[in-house]
């Protein structure tokens, strides 16, 4: 598949992961789609849970399924959201990101038509906790 192509079918993929969503109490459906180092996409969408604190965002979902699928690093992401064009991650999933993917990792922002913002890593998070310093 051409670079050209690839923003076009994470842009799909994450709107169908945003259509399972379940976001019974926010009514803000989130997807994601991620494809990993070894050349699948992964999705995720965001878990609510009446006990606010404990659903979930998108992002960790599809990293899961990433982990669980054999990938280990993100070559590139989009998400969208129903209710919010271009919205970006949380801080929270920013660091999430961030520990399974660089800092030239493409970052794709969609709205309803299409990806509208390409960013990086390091643009989306310019002062990640970097895991090489850990040891």
């Amino acid at each position: 598949m051409s670079e050209d192509t690839s923003p076009q079918e994470l842009f799909e993929a994450a709107g169908n992961a945003m259509g399972k969503a379940y976001a019974p109490y926010s009514k803000f459906p989130v997807g994601v789609a991620l494809r990993a180092d070894d050349g699948k996409v992964y999705l995720g969408a965001n878990v609510e849970n009446l006990s606010f604190p404990q659903g979930w965002c998108a992002e960790p979902t599809a990293i899961g399924a990433m982990i669980m699928g054999g990938g280990k690093k993100i070559t590139e992401l989009a998400v969208i959201a129903e209710k919010l064009a271009l919205c970006t991650p949380c801080g929270g999933c920013r660091q999430k990101i961030s520990e399974f993917a660089s800092p030239d990792t493409r970052i794709y922002l969609c709205d309803d038509t299409g990806v509208q913002k390409t960013v990086t890593m390091a643009e989306l998070l310019p002062y990640a906790f970097e895991t090489d310093i850990l040891g």
